[in-house]
Formats: C-alpha cells, sequence, structure tokens
C-alpha cells in the first residue's frame, strides 16, 4: 500500500493557511517530502476570494465589522466563507501513479477521498456530472462564470461544477486545483455549518434586490453537513467526528496509508516568508 504523509496544522491566520500550502507544493516538487494531505482551520474565520477574483466584490468595511480575515488564494473560483467547516489539502506530482494527465479527471480521483469521507458520516453524497458547468478547477481559468449566461455570484457553493460532491442535489464540498512545476495543489472546503447571512453581507452588490435574489439560490443549492444530519433527525457533528470521518475517507479513496507527520523545518520557514510576503501583503491581496 502506498504512504502518504497527514499533517494537521491546526487553526492558522489566512495568510499562514495558504502559504503553508503553498510551501508544502515548494517541497514536495523539490522532492524533499512525500504526497501529503493536510487538514487545517482559521483563526480568525475568514474570507478567501479565487486568484482571478476582484477585490471590489467584498465589502471590506463589513468584512472588518465581523471580525473576519481575508486572503487571496492561489488558486480559482469564487469567495468562500472559511468557518464552521473541515479545511483540506492535497499535494502530489503529477506522475504519481493513477492520478490521470486530464485536470478535471484527476480532479475526479482526487476528491474520492471527500466521496468516501461524506458516506462515512451517513449522508448519500454522489459526484455532479453536470455537462454544461466549466469545471472551476482549471489552475489558468478566471473564476467560476456559467454557461449560456446563467446568472452567477461572487460566491462559491452556489452551484456544482463536473465531479463536485453533492448531497441531496446541492452542493456540500468546494474545492480548487492548481498545478505548478509538475505538482498539483487540490483544497476546498467541507462545510459543517453554513451561515449565508454572514457570507453573503461581507460581499458587494448591484443592489439590495440583486443580494436577496443570489442569497436565494444559494441556499438552494448549496447544503452542509449538520444541516443534513438534522433533517434526518440526527445530532450534529463536531469538528472532530468530521475529521475522524475523512481522514478514514481520504485514505480509502488515496487508496494510501495516511502517516502522521509534521512541517519540515524547510516547509516552516519558507511558510513563514511567504505569509509575510505575498499571502499578508496588499500586493498580493488586492490586486485584482
Amino acid at each position: 500500500m502506498a504512504m502518504w504523509r497527514f499533517v494537521h496544522t491546526g487553526n492558522r491566520t489566512p495568510a499562514e493557511n495558504m502559504a503553508i500550502d503553498e510551501a508544502i507544493v515548494v517541497a514536495h516538487e523539490r522532492g524533499l517530502v512525500p504526497p501529503t494531505v493536510r487538514f487545517y482551520g482559521w483563526s480568525p474565520a475568514t474570507l478567501s476570494i479565487g486568484c482571478f477574483q476582484k477585490a471590489a466584490e467584498v465589502d471590506f468595511d463589513a468584512l472588518h465589522k465581523h471580525g473576519l480575515g481575508f486572503v487571496r488564494r492561489a488558486t480559482g473560483g469564487r469567495a468562500v466563507l472559511h468557518d464552521q467547516e473541515l479545511t483540506y489539502s492535497l499535494i502530489v506530482s503529477e506522475n504519481y501513479p493513477g492520478i490521470p494527465s486530464s485536470v478535471v479527471e484527476a480532479y475526479r480521483v482526487l476528491s474520492m477521498g471527500l466521496l468516501f469521507g461524506f458516506r462515512k458520516l451517513g449522508l448519500a453524497a454522489n459526484m455532479s456530472g453536470m455537462e454544461d458547468m466549466e469545471a472551476d478547477v482549471l489552475a489558468d481559468q478566471s473564476a467560476c462564470s456559467a454557461s449560456g449566461g446563467k446568472l452567477m455570484s461572487a460566491a462559491c457553493f452556489d452551484a456544482p461544477s463536473k465531479y463536485e460532491l453533492v448531497v441531496e442535489g446541492k452542493k456540500i464540498a468546494g474545492s480548487a486545483q492548481m498545478r505548478t512545476k509538475g505538482v498539483i495543489l487540490q483544497h476546498g472546503s467541507i462545510l459543517i455549518e453554513l451561515d449565508a447571512d454572514l457570507l453573503y453581507g461581507v460581499l458587494r452588490f448591484d443592489d439590495e434586490t440583486e443580494k436577496r435574489l443570489m442569497r436565494k439560490l444559494f441556499e438552494r443549492k448549496a447544503v452542509a453537513i449538520n444541516t443534513c444530519l438534522r433533517r434526518k433527525g440526527e445530532l450534529p457533528l463536531t469538528i472532530t467526528d468530521v475529521e475522524e470521518a475523512f481522514r478514514i475517507g481520504f485514505a480509502q479513496g488515496l487508496e494510501s496509508e495516511l502517516i502522521n507527520g509534521s512541517l519540515t523545518e524547510f516547509e516552516t520557514e519558507l511558510a513563514n516568508q511567504l505569509a509575510i510576503d505575498k499571502y499578508g501583503a496588499d500586493g498580493w491581496n488586492l490586486r485584482r
């Protein structure tokens, strides 16, 4: 059985979280660390936007009022509120056995751990096969957009792309992927609870009518783990419950053993530098 490193870095600042993901990518590209599964959280709760998304779509006064952090991801996609969730990242070489050359098909393979994790929690999860949607995992694509002129918002989770994880027909996990120097980074959010009020309270819209419409669409197309469980009359889960299920799920999906590990000195030093020079700097976060 193949072996991957498993690291849980706990709750980190927005800049630290994105910097650690990039540092692991660099370390893996240099052959310093094995393929890695990482779990993490956010302190404070944070709004992240996609690499190509405009910062003008964010209401920074509201963001500061609610005490939320902010960061621009290196991956594409739209705004995500990282609050009551488990965040994961996968870092692996493009030539790793079993990884398809197609970006979208690689996304499917790497997302199998999500599918097994949700099913471990007793949820009837499936992968979306919507053919009329662009997959938002392509490294050099702009933020998600719908085909056929469909209305979209600045927020992620308001529609599933191909191979996204859905429960009850609604998106329950949002992920994005990028490739650089032969290494894949896929990371994403596994929603435990969903606060649409907070999310739509920190995004800008042309007017209140548009805001109400987009929020209604969002609530019809996105769902969280505990929402599903409450509908079934089951008790809500803690973050520990979810972490245990998805650690098993990723091991099963990757057909690998996950070996407990920690960040190397190289990764830690590089992440500290990136957190200051890149992900904590306005030059990166406000560049669009």
